[in-house]
Protein backbone atom coordinates (compact mmCIF):
# COMPACT_ATOMS: atom_id res chain seq x y z
CA UNK A 1 0.00 0.00 0.00
CA UNK A 2 1.28 3.12 -1.20
CA UNK A 3 -0.73 5.64 1.39
CA UNK A 4 -3.63 5.74 3.52
CA UNK A 5 -6.33 6.74 0.91
CA UNK A 6 -5.45 3.68 -0.90
CA UNK A 7 -5.60 1.55 1.75
CA UNK A 8 -9.10 3.37 2.38
CA UNK A 9 -10.15 2.59 -0.96
CA UNK A 10 -9.34 -1.40 -1.48
CA UNK A 11 -11.60 -1.72 2.12
CA UNK A 12 -7.75 -2.86 4.27
CA UNK A 13 -7.78 0.07 5.96
CA UNK A 14 -9.21 -0.92 10.08
CA UNK A 15 -9.96 2.36 12.17
CA UNK A 16 -8.61 2.06 15.85
CA UNK A 17 -12.00 1.63 17.18
CA UNK A 18 -13.05 -0.99 14.57
CA UNK A 19 -14.46 -4.58 16.65
CA UNK A 20 -15.06 -7.47 14.61
CA UNK A 21 -17.13 -8.71 17.18
CA UNK A 22 -19.74 -5.80 16.58
CA UNK A 23 -19.02 -4.60 12.79
CA UNK A 24 -18.54 -7.86 11.52
CA UNK A 25 -17.18 -6.44 8.18
CA UNK A 26 -15.50 -3.18 6.83
CA UNK A 27 -18.31 -2.30 4.24
CA UNK A 28 -20.85 -2.70 7.67
CA UNK A 29 -18.41 -0.52 9.83
CA UNK A 30 -18.80 2.15 6.65
CA UNK A 31 -22.39 1.87 6.66
CA UNK A 32 -21.78 0.70 2.57
CA UNK A 33 -22.87 -2.12 0.31
CA UNK A 34 -20.36 -4.20 -0.82
CA UNK A 35 -20.73 -3.25 -4.74
CA UNK A 36 -21.06 0.37 -3.82
CA UNK A 37 -22.44 2.32 -6.31
CA UNK A 38 -23.77 -0.21 -8.34
CA UNK A 39 -26.00 -1.28 -5.90
CA UNK A 40 -27.71 2.55 -4.98
CA UNK A 41 -31.55 1.23 -6.24
CA UNK A 42 -30.94 -2.27 -5.22
CA UNK A 43 -34.14 -1.23 -2.86
CA UNK A 44 -35.64 -1.04 -6.11
CA UNK A 45 -34.74 -4.63 -7.49
CA UNK A 46 -32.06 -2.57 -9.80
CA UNK A 47 -28.63 -3.44 -9.90
CA UNK A 48 -26.15 -1.36 -12.25
CA UNK A 49 -24.17 -3.78 -14.79
CA UNK A 50 -21.88 -3.89 -17.89
CA UNK A 51 -24.04 -4.62 -20.82
CA UNK A 52 -23.02 -5.30 -24.17
CA UNK A 53 -25.17 -4.64 -27.19
CA UNK A 54 -25.87 -8.08 -28.72
CA UNK A 55 -26.33 -7.16 -32.70
CA UNK A 56 -26.32 -3.82 -34.27
CA UNK A 57 -29.13 -0.84 -33.84
CA UNK A 58 -29.74 2.54 -34.92
CA UNK A 59 -30.60 5.29 -32.38
CA UNK A 60 -34.35 6.66 -32.44
CA UNK A 61 -33.12 10.20 -31.29
CA UNK A 62 -30.81 10.72 -33.83
CA UNK A 63 -30.25 7.92 -36.05
CA UNK A 64 -26.76 6.97 -34.76
CA UNK A 65 -25.89 3.64 -35.70
CA UNK A 66 -24.63 1.80 -32.47
CA UNK A 67 -22.34 -1.11 -33.56
CA UNK A 68 -22.71 -4.72 -31.95
CA UNK A 69 -20.42 -5.20 -28.71
CA UNK A 70 -20.91 -1.56 -27.47
CA UNK A 71 -20.39 -1.88 -24.16
CA UNK A 72 -22.87 0.27 -21.17
CA UNK A 73 -23.59 1.12 -17.48
CA UNK A 74 -26.91 -0.48 -17.83
CA UNK A 75 -29.62 -1.06 -15.17
CA UNK A 76 -30.75 -4.25 -14.67
CA UNK A 77 -34.24 -5.64 -13.44
CA UNK A 78 -36.32 -8.47 -13.72
CA UNK A 79 -39.70 -7.71 -14.98
CA UNK A 80 -41.29 -10.67 -15.65
CA UNK A 81 -40.92 -14.62 -15.69
CA UNK A 82 -41.45 -17.24 -18.69
CA UNK A 83 -42.06 -20.50 -17.25
CA UNK A 84 -39.43 -20.47 -14.81
CA UNK A 85 -36.80 -18.58 -16.82
CA UNK A 86 -36.87 -14.60 -16.03
CA UNK A 87 -37.36 -11.98 -18.32
CA UNK A 88 -34.67 -9.45 -17.80
CA UNK A 89 -34.76 -5.86 -18.67
CA UNK A 90 -31.39 -3.56 -19.54
CA UNK A 91 -31.84 0.14 -19.61
CA UNK A 92 -29.05 2.40 -20.75
CA UNK A 93 -28.67 6.19 -22.70
CA UNK A 94 -27.03 6.28 -26.01
CA UNK A 95 -24.12 7.79 -26.14
CA UNK A 96 -24.85 10.07 -28.90
CA UNK A 97 -28.33 12.28 -27.71
CA UNK A 98 -29.11 11.02 -24.44
CA UNK A 99 -31.74 8.60 -25.86
CA UNK A 100 -33.70 5.87 -23.55
CA UNK A 101 -32.61 2.35 -24.66
CA UNK A 102 -34.23 -0.14 -23.12
CA UNK A 103 -33.67 -4.04 -24.29
CA UNK A 104 -35.28 -7.23 -23.03
CA UNK A 105 -34.20 -10.93 -23.32
CA UNK A 106 -36.70 -13.21 -25.02
CA UNK A 107 -36.38 -16.28 -23.63
CA UNK A 108 -39.06 -18.07 -25.98
CA UNK A 109 -36.96 -17.45 -29.21
CA UNK A 110 -33.56 -17.44 -27.57
CA UNK A 111 -33.15 -13.72 -28.78
CA UNK A 112 -33.00 -10.19 -27.21
CA UNK A 113 -35.98 -7.89 -28.17
CA UNK A 114 -35.17 -3.88 -28.45
CA UNK A 115 -38.53 -2.58 -26.02
CA UNK A 116 -37.96 1.45 -26.82
CA UNK A 117 -35.08 3.96 -27.86
CA UNK A 118 -34.14 2.80 -30.91
CA UNK A 119 -34.74 -0.32 -33.51
CA UNK A 120 -32.77 -3.29 -34.75
CA UNK A 121 -30.62 -3.11 -37.81
CA UNK A 122 -32.11 -5.34 -40.73
CA UNK A 123 -29.59 -7.92 -41.76
CA UNK A 124 -29.86 -10.58 -44.32
CA UNK A 125 -27.76 -12.92 -44.83
CA UNK A 126 -27.69 -16.61 -46.60
CA UNK A 127 -26.78 -19.85 -44.96
CA UNK A 128 -23.94 -20.42 -47.75
CA UNK A 129 -22.48 -17.04 -46.60
CA UNK A 130 -22.00 -17.87 -43.04
CA UNK A 131 -20.79 -21.10 -43.89
CA UNK A 132 -23.54 -22.67 -41.42
CA UNK A 133 -25.88 -25.26 -42.23
CA UNK A 134 -29.44 -24.32 -42.36
CA UNK A 135 -32.31 -26.85 -40.45
CA UNK A 136 -35.61 -27.44 -41.67
CA UNK A 137 -38.62 -25.94 -40.54
CA UNK A 138 -41.63 -27.16 -38.72
CA UNK A 139 -43.92 -27.44 -41.83
CA UNK A 140 -40.74 -28.83 -43.97
CA UNK A 141 -40.35 -31.79 -41.41
CA UNK A 142 -43.97 -32.53 -41.34
CA UNK A 143 -43.75 -32.85 -45.22
CA UNK A 144 -40.56 -34.98 -44.86
CA UNK A 145 -42.67 -37.70 -42.49
CA UNK A 146 -45.05 -37.92 -45.40
CA UNK A 147 -43.47 -38.13 -48.82
CA UNK A 148 -44.55 -38.97 -52.07
CA UNK A 149 -45.99 -42.49 -52.80
CA UNK A 150 -43.62 -42.55 -56.08
CA UNK A 151 -40.67 -41.34 -53.86
CA UNK A 152 -41.24 -44.18 -51.33
CA UNK A 153 -41.98 -46.87 -53.55
CA UNK A 154 -38.16 -45.93 -55.37
CA UNK A 155 -36.38 -45.72 -51.73
CA UNK A 156 -37.95 -49.13 -51.01
CA UNK A 157 -36.85 -50.71 -54.29
CA UNK A 158 -33.26 -49.31 -54.02
CA UNK A 159 -33.18 -50.13 -50.35
CA UNK A 160 -34.10 -53.86 -51.06
CA UNK A 161 -31.45 -54.13 -53.73
CA UNK A 162 -28.39 -52.72 -51.44
CA UNK A 163 -29.57 -55.35 -49.41
CA UNK A 164 -28.97 -57.92 -51.49
CA UNK A 165 -26.15 -56.97 -52.35
CA UNK A 166 -24.43 -56.50 -48.48
CA UNK A 167 -26.22 -60.03 -48.33
CA UNK A 168 -23.90 -61.54 -51.25
CA UNK A 169 -20.78 -59.94 -49.73
CA UNK A 170 -21.75 -60.96 -46.46
CA UNK A 171 -21.90 -65.01 -47.62
CA UNK A 172 -18.77 -64.43 -49.31
CA UNK A 173 -16.69 -63.14 -46.52
CA UNK A 174 -18.39 -66.02 -44.38
CA UNK A 175 -17.31 -68.65 -46.39
CA UNK A 176 -13.65 -67.23 -46.90
CA UNK A 177 -13.06 -66.88 -43.56
CA UNK A 178 -14.73 -70.69 -43.08
CA UNK A 179 -12.26 -71.85 -45.36
CA UNK A 180 -9.40 -70.41 -44.01
CA UNK A 181 -10.07 -71.18 -40.60
CA UNK A 182 -12.18 -74.15 -40.57
CA UNK A 183 -9.42 -76.69 -39.22
CA UNK A 184 -6.94 -74.36 -37.63
CA UNK A 185 -4.99 -77.39 -35.98
CA UNK A 186 -3.76 -78.26 -39.20
CA UNK A 187 -3.15 -74.83 -40.45
CA UNK A 188 -1.05 -74.11 -37.39
CA UNK A 189 0.63 -77.40 -37.41
CA UNK A 190 1.44 -76.85 -41.38
CA UNK A 191 3.08 -73.80 -40.65
CA UNK A 192 5.03 -74.71 -37.37
CA UNK A 193 6.59 -77.21 -39.61
CA UNK A 194 7.47 -74.84 -42.03
CA UNK A 195 8.91 -72.66 -39.19
CA UNK A 196 11.18 -75.83 -38.28
CA UNK A 197 12.25 -76.33 -41.46
CA UNK A 198 13.29 -72.60 -42.30
CA UNK A 199 15.03 -72.33 -38.99
CA UNK A 200 17.15 -75.92 -39.21
CA UNK A 201 18.52 -74.47 -42.97
CA UNK A 202 19.76 -71.15 -41.57
CA UNK A 203 21.12 -73.19 -38.61
CA UNK A 204 23.15 -75.47 -41.55
CA UNK A 205 23.74 -71.97 -43.67
CA UNK A 206 25.25 -70.62 -40.22
CA UNK A 207 27.44 -73.04 -39.66
CA UNK A 208 28.98 -73.34 -43.52
CA UNK A 209 29.49 -69.85 -42.74
CA UNK A 210 31.55 -70.11 -39.55
CA UNK A 211 33.56 -73.16 -41.72
CA UNK A 212 34.17 -70.80 -44.17
CA UNK A 213 35.59 -67.82 -41.79
CA UNK A 214 33.14 -65.36 -42.98
CA UNK A 215 31.64 -62.28 -40.41
CA UNK A 216 28.15 -62.47 -38.95
CA UNK A 217 27.60 -59.25 -40.96
CA UNK A 218 27.10 -62.01 -44.05
CA UNK A 219 24.24 -63.79 -44.88
CA UNK A 220 24.59 -66.81 -47.23
CA UNK A 221 21.27 -67.55 -49.26
CA UNK A 222 19.93 -71.02 -50.13
CA UNK A 223 21.82 -72.84 -52.90
CA UNK A 224 20.11 -73.35 -56.29
CA UNK A 225 20.32 -75.50 -59.43
CA UNK A 226 21.28 -72.55 -61.43
CA UNK A 227 23.90 -71.09 -59.65
CA UNK A 228 25.32 -74.65 -59.61
CA UNK A 229 24.98 -74.63 -62.86
CA UNK A 230 26.77 -71.70 -63.82
CA UNK A 231 29.72 -71.92 -61.12
CA UNK A 232 30.29 -75.24 -63.33
CA UNK A 233 31.09 -73.23 -66.43
CA UNK A 234 33.91 -71.45 -65.06
CA UNK A 235 37.13 -72.87 -65.42
CA UNK A 236 40.62 -72.06 -63.39
CA UNK A 237 43.66 -72.67 -63.41
CA UNK A 238 45.13 -75.58 -61.30
CA UNK A 239 47.69 -74.56 -58.72
CA UNK A 240 50.84 -76.49 -60.17
CA UNK A 241 50.10 -74.45 -63.21
CA UNK A 242 49.76 -71.50 -61.52
CA UNK A 243 52.86 -71.99 -59.72
CA UNK A 244 54.48 -73.33 -63.11
CA UNK A 245 53.90 -70.12 -64.77
CA UNK A 246 54.58 -67.95 -61.57
CA UNK A 247 58.25 -69.59 -61.69
CA UNK A 248 58.72 -68.77 -65.55
CA UNK A 249 57.37 -65.37 -65.15
CA UNK A 250 60.44 -65.15 -62.13
CA UNK A 251 63.24 -66.83 -64.42
CA UNK A 252 62.45 -64.22 -67.24
CA UNK A 253 62.72 -61.70 -65.62
CA UNK A 254 66.29 -62.47 -64.09
CA UNK A 255 67.44 -63.45 -67.09
CA UNK A 256 66.76 -60.54 -68.63
CA UNK A 257 69.15 -57.69 -69.51
CA UNK A 258 68.48 -54.17 -67.55
CA UNK A 259 68.68 -52.32 -70.78
CA UNK A 260 66.39 -52.28 -73.21
CA UNK A 261 66.21 -54.18 -76.82
CA UNK A 262 66.09 -51.83 -79.25
CA UNK A 263 68.85 -50.02 -77.31
CA UNK A 264 71.69 -53.15 -77.45
CA UNK A 265 72.17 -53.85 -81.33
CA UNK A 266 75.37 -56.45 -80.70
CA UNK A 267 74.55 -60.50 -80.11
CA UNK A 268 76.18 -62.12 -76.47
CA UNK A 269 79.60 -62.61 -76.98
CA UNK A 270 80.41 -65.00 -73.62
CA UNK A 271 79.61 -68.29 -73.08
CA UNK A 272 77.65 -67.37 -70.20
CA UNK A 273 75.73 -64.76 -71.50
CA UNK A 274 74.87 -67.39 -74.57
CA UNK A 275 73.64 -69.90 -72.11
CA UNK A 276 71.74 -67.33 -70.40
CA UNK A 277 69.91 -66.30 -73.31
CA UNK A 278 68.92 -70.04 -73.78
CA UNK A 279 67.53 -70.40 -70.64
CA UNK A 280 65.42 -67.97 -71.32
CA UNK A 281 64.30 -68.74 -74.55
CA UNK A 282 63.23 -71.91 -73.04
CA UNK A 283 61.22 -70.30 -70.13
CA UNK A 284 59.73 -68.35 -72.67
CA UNK A 285 58.41 -71.64 -74.81
CA UNK A 286 57.84 -73.53 -71.47
CA UNK A 287 55.59 -70.17 -70.89
CA UNK A 288 53.54 -70.22 -74.32
CA UNK A 289 53.23 -74.41 -74.02
CA UNK A 290 51.82 -74.48 -70.40
CA UNK A 291 49.06 -71.67 -71.55
CA UNK A 292 48.55 -73.39 -74.56
CA UNK A 293 47.80 -76.72 -72.79
CA UNK A 294 45.74 -74.90 -70.35
CA UNK A 295 43.59 -73.49 -73.12
CA UNK A 296 43.71 -76.77 -74.93
CA UNK A 297 41.96 -78.25 -71.61
CA UNK A 298 39.37 -75.01 -71.44
CA UNK A 299 38.26 -75.96 -75.06
CA UNK A 300 38.01 -79.67 -74.64
CA UNK A 301 35.73 -79.09 -71.32
CA UNK A 302 33.66 -76.86 -73.00
CA UNK A 303 32.57 -79.31 -75.66
CA UNK A 304 31.72 -81.92 -73.64
CA UNK A 305 29.57 -79.84 -71.74
CA UNK A 306 28.29 -78.93 -74.55
CA UNK A 307 27.46 -82.32 -76.31
CA UNK A 308 26.54 -83.42 -72.35
CA UNK A 309 23.54 -80.48 -72.84
CA UNK A 310 22.66 -81.82 -76.45
CA UNK A 311 22.14 -85.51 -75.40
CA UNK A 312 19.72 -84.38 -72.57
CA UNK A 313 17.55 -81.99 -74.77
CA UNK A 314 17.51 -84.69 -77.19
CA UNK A 315 16.41 -87.39 -74.55
CA UNK A 316 13.45 -85.05 -73.67
CA UNK A 317 12.83 -84.44 -76.54
CA UNK A 318 12.33 -88.14 -77.31
CA UNK A 319 10.50 -88.62 -74.40
CA UNK A 320 8.24 -85.97 -75.05
CA UNK A 321 7.91 -87.50 -78.33
CA UNK A 322 6.77 -90.55 -76.64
Amino acid sequence: MSSLAAARADNFYYAPDFNPDVHKSLNKYNGQHPLRERAKKLDQGILVIRFEMPFNVWCNGCGHLIGKGVRFNAEKKAIGNYYSTKIWSFCMTSPCCQEHIEVQTDPKNHEYIVVAGARRKAESYTAADAETMELPDKEEEGAQAQPDPFARLEKGVEDRRRGREGAERIAELREDSSAKYKDDYTINKALRRQLRTTRKAEKGRDEKRKQLGLSESVKLLPESDRDAQAASMVAFGSSSSYLNNRKHQRTAIKTQSIFHLGATKHLPSSQAQVQQAKSSMKARAGLQSSSMLDKAALLHKRRRMDSGLQLALSDVHGRTAA
